[in-house]
């Protein structure tokens, strides 16, 4: 299988290229840019696509459909349906648990809700794109435009992702692969999850309300995610940025 990658050097957002073989068809996963690389590939594989596959609708996911478009106008853009309206140059959907045939493979859609009401990951070849629910040692928030909920995040990363052969590769939407092994294992989320690590009850302040620091974690960007608890009891995941400690 041929698999390359782009990312964006602001919002380190990927967008993948992937095939069965040379000088067949192809697709992409997600269209975050810059998409340059991925032309390039697309020549020296003697490629041609058929398909983009996002796996959800926010920006840095889908901003360059227009420049796939633009050079191959036949392309098929497809999104979760929950999510359509939000891709006017998605011209069809795929929804959880159907197999999309695309560059001479089958790919599996996977429901892993949370990030987004319609995030889906995409298995195909012992890899899985993840989108922004799963990232090397860090998980997706759900304060984005169409989050749903922590229990969705927690559900599609434990009874879904995890639920994957463990040496399945970890494609993420954003920056470095990983494997369901290495994260099952090390990712400070999932430890507290599994009941390995003990979770925190600091005090502290997110976006300006009292709430309890459960977790303090790495983040994609070199930052940190935050998982907390209100007062009532609800928990969330929300940037590291909106946190201070000892509140």
């Amino acid at each position: 299988m041929i698999l390359e990658r782009s990312m964006h050097p602001t919002f380190l957002s990927n967008t993948y290229l992937v095939a069965a073989g040379e000088g067949g068809e192809a697709f992409f996963v997600d269209a975050g840019g810059p998409m340059e690389p991925l032309f390039e590939a697309l020549e020296r594989h003697d490629l041609t696509p058929t398909h983009v596959l996002l796996t959800h609708h926010h920006g840095d996911h889908v901003s360059e459909v227009g420049q796939i478009l633009e050079r191959w106008p036949d392309v098929q853009v497809l999104i979760h349906p929950a999510e359509r309206a939000d891709v006017p140059s998605a011209t069809g959907t795929m929804d959880a648990g159907e197999t999309v045939h695309a560059g001479g493979l089958d790919v599996q859609t996977l429901a892993i809700p949370g990030h987004t009401a319609g995030m889906l990951g995409l298995l195909v070849e012992g890899n899985v794109f993840t989108g922004d629910t799963l990232f090397k040692n860090s998980v997706g928030g759900v304060r984005a435009p169409g989050s749903t909920s922590y229990a969705d995040l927690k559900s599609s990363i434990m009874d879904t992702l995890m639920a994957l052969p463990p040496e399945t590769v970890i494609q993420p939407g954003h920056t470095d692969p990983s494997t369901v092994a290495e994260e099952f294992d090390t990712n400070s989320f999932i430890r507290v999850w599994r009941g390995l690590d003990p979770e925190g009850d600091e005090p502290c302040t997110a976006f300006g309300q009292p709430a309890t620091l459960v977790l303090l974690g790495d983040d994609y960007d070199g930052g940190h995610k935050a998982w907390v608890r209100w007062p009532d009891g609800r928990d969330d995941i929300v940037p590291g940025s909106q946190v201070q400690r000892g509140a």
